[in-house]
Formats: structure tokens, sequence, C-alpha cells
């Protein structure tokens, strides 16, 4: 019996990894089509900066690449790419160590 419950944790802790590949957790958000993506329609994801950056295009790229790291993590690769997300917002600000930024959007893939 602690043979077969042994083997069947081990399939379970394979088989959930490739599932989040394939979305993760996306299925418990609303879905629509948008320009050719399958977005979800009720679910934002953010990203930020630290306020430590040379210039405001190192900032910028810092949140994007906040923001996709957490989408990956959370959906996989294919919802991960800020370049498909829809509702795509950064805002950025200038303080006295340097320049932050704070990025927000809709997954698509």
């Amino acid at each position: 019996m602690l043979a077969l419950l042994l083997a069947a944790t081990a399939v379970s802790s394979v088989v959930i990894p490739a599932s989040a590949q394939d979305g993760g957790l996306a299925a418990m958000h609303a879905m629509r089509r948008e320009g050719g993506r399958l977005c979800m329609s009720d679910h934002w994801h953010y990203g930020s900066s630290s306020g430590s950056h040379a210039s405001k295009a190192a900032a910028q790229r810092s949140a994007i690449a906040s923001w996709q790291d957490f989408t990956d993590l959370e959906y996989g690769r294919a919802w991960a790419r800020f370049s498909r997300a829809a509702s795509k917002k950064i805002g950025c600000s200038r303080g006295g160590s340097g320049w932050s930024c704070d990025a927000e959007a809709r997954p698509c893939r």
C-alpha cells in the first residue's frame, strides 16, 4: 500500500509542473478573444522596478521583466509575454536615486 501511495505521489509531482506550462491557474479566469489572442478579461498582473535605474528605459525593462517573471510562474511561458498582453500601462517616476516604473496588463496568449 505504501509503495502505491509513493508511486502516485511521484506521478502527480511530475504532472503538476507540466500542466503549469500549459496554463497553470489560467483556467480559473474569464477569457475572451482579442485581436487573435486569448486574453484574461478580468485579471491583471503587475510588475515593478526599484528606484535605482540610471535611465527610464532601464526601469521600464525591469518592470516588464518583473511582470513577465510573475506571470510565467503563475500561468506558464505562453501567457508571460508582455508584448502580447492587453490593456498595458507603464508608469514611471524619477527619484533621488534614479528611475522606477510600474507595469500592469492583462495576460494574453
